[in-house]
């Protein structure tokens, strides 16, 4: 396939499976194999890394306005009643250190996983059935707004999103997500948290990997470098990076509307539905 085609399929794929509760890892590398495409080389390692930070920035973007608002009501809160540790902006780095530090020491576990597509559906169908029980059953939250929400509800959200990091295919969206509506938010509140806490989470995981990734330590699967970029490269990269913000930042404004009224239940349903497939496709040798 023309690398310049490869890069916008790849961007479109990226934008639209990053915040939704599908797990982008999966649906990468379901496209990789689908395709039959090797994207082990240096270049094409550093690209999927570098389109995931291109989705992120959709989330500043979308949230600006209440990024400023948290900044500029820290420590106390806009009603007065929050504290250092129960701000919302303290919660979000509270959540991101419980699972930043678990996900480093499991850093091996992640990688032996990383490519494995029956861990991938595997942890399709269950993220899949857990979710859609966890929306189903859990419709009285009692905290409507992130402004709201307490130290134990984000250690808890944080915790919870361990698994995304140890089981690709689990999504770090769905495992904050069904975490939150399980301590009791609201599905607007769930999502709005799992956005911010992605900001930290994956600037951190895409920063690491990056650097992993171009720094030469002397051997290993890992270090690629040196990397020697081209014209052509260049291009390849700026394209997927742009397609994989517009399209995220389309996706985030869609989403935030889409769960206010009708729920998670699609999601699970899809996430059944492609990791019936996906075994189907292995079991068969297809892939």
């Amino acid at each position: 396939m023309n690398d310049y085609l490869l890069s916008l399929l790849l961007g479109i794929v990226e934008g639209l499976t990053e915040f939704l509760p599908v797990s982008s890892t999966a649906h990468l590398r379901i496209t990789e194999a689908l395709l039959r495409l090797d994207l082990h080389d240096a270049f094409w390692k550093m690209y999927t890394i570098v389109i995931q930070l291109g989705a992120i920035l959709a989330l500043p973007v979308y949230f600006w306005n209440r990024i400023l608002k948290f900044l500029s009501t820290f420590p106390a809160g806009e009603r007065g009643d929050r504290n250092i540790f129960t701000h919302p902006v303290s919660l979000t780095l509270i959540a991101f250190v419980v699972t930043a530090l678990p996900a480093w020491l499991l850093t091996k576990v992640i990688g032996e996983n990383l490519e494995n597509l029956w861990v991938m559906a595997w942890a399709l169908l269950i993220g899949g059935i857990i979710m859609w029980l966890v929306d189903a059953r859990c419709r009285n939250p009692r905290t409507q707004r992130m402004e709201e929400m307490s130290l134990p509800q984000a250690v808890w959200i944080g915790f919870a999103q361990i698994a995304s990091a140890v089981f690709p295919g689990t999504s770090r969206s769905m495992s904050t997500i069904a975490a939150g509506q399980l301590a009791g938010l609201s599905r607007s509140a769930a999502l709005e948290f799992s956005f911010f806490l992605s900001m930290p989470t994956m600037i951190v995981a895409t920063a690491y990997d990056l650097l992993k990734t171009l720094m030469h330590r002397g051997g290993g699967e890992a270090n690629l470098a040196p990397l020697t970029m081209t014209g052509h490269n260049w291009v390849v990269l700026v394209i997927g990076t742009v397609v994989s913000f517009v399209v995220a930042l389309g996706v985030v404004a869609w989403f935030m509307n889409w769960v206010r009224a009708r729920g998670f239940a699609p999601f699970a349903i899809y996430r059944i539905i492609v990791a019936g497939l996906l075994m189907w496709m292995l079991m068969r040798g297809v892939i």
